[in-house]
Parts: structure tokens; C-alpha cells; sequence
């Protein structure tokens, strides 16, 4: 059994994807991230760093529970774990862990920033709103330009670095997109937005 502390955030609904994905058997503990609850001393002993999501993994590497933070290094143990959604083949494998990056290194940091700045920030501050939302869209076309020269970003396989970037793309209308303006990320969206699995990981927690 693996054991999901998470909200309903982008980087937690990663890990749930996946989860339901591969079909792992899993249970969710929800943390209230709006409510402090990822400072309380019982979720800090899984991540330090205060953020979720966390897995407990009752069944870990040589044996026994194993813990593990950091939504990107969680997607790369259970893809392996589960054998799926992250080639063995060293060049597609390279592949896939380089737009795992882009999304975390980019699309991640950038969209949440925008959606702090159009929408959290208690007053508005043009020149952080102009920055994120330039710097969103560019981060849409460089996706759009890939994905017009295949199905899905590292390739013809649906793999982890489509589901880590999903989550964030699903919140487009935070960030001041419209997908029609992005043909081609909009193909890709829809068709990752029919799959029954990833319907039933947006939904967690309940």
C-alpha cells in the first residue's frame, strides 16, 4: 500500500494521476494546505520542506516503508516501481526526464507565480503580472511548437512528463490562456483530459 498526502493543487494531482494510472493500490491523506496542516510536525518528519505531496511506501526499495517528497522524484520512484510511463531505453528515457525538468524547472515555478499574481496578490502589481504572463505563454509555445511534431511531449508515448505538466495546463483560465491559441497543446490537452484515469486523479483528495 502507498500512502498519498496531498491537496488539490497541480503538484499533488500529479502524484494521483500516476497513481491511478499504474492501478497501485493507494490511500489518500488529505493535508490542508490552506489550513497549515503541511506544517504540523507529523507531515514535516515526510518533507521537511513543508510542501506536498509526500508518499509512504509500505513496500520500499529492499523492503519495508519508505518516504519519499518532491512531486517530480515521487512520479520518477513510482513510474519505475510500476514499470510504466517512463521508458527503459536510454534515449527515450533522457527524453521523457528532460521535459519532467521543463515542467518542473519552468512551467511549474512560472504558472504559479502567475496564478499567485492574477489572482492571490492582495493588490494588483503590474509589472509581476506583465512578467508571469509573458513568461506563461512562452512556456505555451515552446510546448505548442513540440507538440505540433508529435502526440505527446517527449514522443509518441504518453509517459510522467505529460501527467507532471497536465495538472498545471488544467488551470489555463488562472493563468490568462485560452488553449485556442495554442492549437496544438490544445490537441494534446483534450486528449489527455478523455483518459478515465486522469479524470479520477484530478478528483483527489475528494
Amino acid at each position: 500500500m502507498i500512502h498519498l498526502y496531498t491537496w488539490r493543487t497541480p503538484n499533488g494531482r500529479k502524484v494521483s494521476i500516476l497513481l491511478e494510472e499504474t492501478g497501485l493500490p493507494y490511500t489518500v491523506h488529505p493535508v490542508n494546505i490552506g489550513e497549515g496542516e503541511q506544517f504540523k510536525p507529523e507531515f514535516l518528519a515526510l518533507n521537511p520542506n513543508g510542501k506536498i505531496p509526500a508518499i509512504v511506501d509500505e513496500d520500499g526499495p529492499g523492503g519495508g516503508a519508505f518516504s519519499l517528497f518532491e512531486s517530480g522524484a515521487i512520479l520518477i520512484y513510482l513510474a519505475e516501481k510500476s514499470g510504466m510511463f517512463l521508458p527503459s531505453a536510454p534515449r527515450s528515457r533522457y527524453s521523457v526526464l528532460q521535459w519532467l525538468m521543463f515542467q518542473m524547472g519552468g512551467v511549474g515555478p512560472f504558472f504559479g507565480q502567475a496564478h499567485h499574481f492574477l489572482r492571490y496578490a492582495p493588490e494588483p502589481i503590474p509589472y509581476a503580472m506583465e512578467r508571469y504572463r509573458k513568461e506563461t505563454r512562452r512556456l505555451y509555445g515552446v510546448m505548442d511548437g513540440e507538440l505540433a511534431k508529435r502526440a505527446y511531449l517527449a514522443g509518441e508515448a504518453y509517459t510522467i512528463a505529460d501527467i507532471a505538466t497536465y495538472p498545471w495546463v488544467a488551470r489555463h483560465e488562472w493563468h490568462q490562456v485560452e488553449l485556442g491559441d495554442f492549437p496544438h497543446v490544445k490537441r494534446w490537452f483534450d486528449a489527455i483530459s478523455a483518459r478515465p484515469a486522469v479524470q479520477r486523479g484530478m478528483k483527489v483528495p475528494a
